[in-house]
């Protein structure tokens, strides 16, 4: 799909400049500027994208970018490879003083996910994948968060733990929960990181359905992926990238075992 394209160069570029971004972020909340919340989201959101945009535009003036945060060219529709990017996930968590948000940087060649780069900076971790390539996860300290991904063992017997937004759930969710055996909701913020605690071994399931953007999910797609992790939509098809409408609803990612059976309670439930 994309060998001409020379991901790995593609992704340690992509690495570099979702790790700075982070680093400028945890710089932007640790000099108190900005002590209103709202503020510091702002800026935030902002001198992020401006990094990321200078960086990429700079290094591979060629490819599309689709932003959260800048006007949506739509020449990226005629253009194979789009960057698809979210310089800051989890806005309202970076903004209060909270651990789970993160940075994302991803490619879309020809509509599917061919590399993404999430960094979690408070915790010090940086996930990476590129098509064709096992995911790899840099660390910085080591701290409580694990060092590597932690390998899905199969079926058991346990009590599934489901990771769901911490500030809006839906009343469909804690039926959702109940109809996979009482699952034990993890809330949380950021896709990347809802994403990434399943990669931890935290967590088993990811759904959502309503508020999704591209830029919310290429890049911890791409991860999911390449650890072996089923994603999809809730009618079991593949999410596609670079659409005129960038909305991105529905998303699924949970350990393949279970995949068939979220599917089914998910329609049971109505949320499909």
């Amino acid at each position: 799909m994309s060998d001409s394209l020379d991901l790995a160069t593609r992704a340690d570029f992509a690495t570099y400049i979702a790790r700075e971004a982070g680093r400028r972020l945890s710089t932007l909340r640790a000099s108190g500027r900005w002590p209103e919340p709202k503020m510091l989201g702002d800026v935030g959101d902002q001198a992020a994208d401006g990094y990321l945009q200078g960086a990429l535009f700079g290094r591979y003036p060629q490819d599309a970018v689709l932003s959260e945060e800048t006007k949506d060219d739509k020449e990226r529709l005629n253009n194979r490879v789009a960057w698809i990017v979210d310089p800051l996930d989890g806005t309202k968590e970076y903004s209060t003083g909270r651990h789970d948000w993160a940075v994302h940087v991803g490619m879309a060649v020809d509509q599917k996910p061919a590399l993404g780069v999430v960094a979690l900076p408070t915790i010090d971790r940086v996930l990476v994948a590129a098509d064709g390539q096992p995911a790899k996860m840099l660390v910085g300290e080591a701290g409580e968060w694990p060092t590597e991904f932690v390998a899905d063992a199969g079926a058991h017997d346990g009590k599934l733990k489901l990771v769901a937004s911490r500030s809006h759930t839906p009343d469909w969710m804690q039926q959702f929960a109940d109809g996979m055996g009482g699952a034990e909701l993890v809330p949380c913020g950021s896709v990347g990181f809802k994403v990434s605690m399943l990669l931890f071994g935290k967590a088993d399931v990811y759904v959502h359905k309503i508020g999704l953007k591209e830029w919310d999910t290429c890049a911890p797609e791409a991860i999911a992926r390449a650890c072996g992790y089923t994603v999809c939509r809730f009618d079991g098809s593949e999410q596609r990238y670079n659409q005129e409408n960038a909305r991105n609803d529905e998303l699924v990612v949970c350990r393949p075992w279970l995949r068939d059976r979220v599917l089914e309670v998910l329609g049971k439930v109505g949320a499909s």
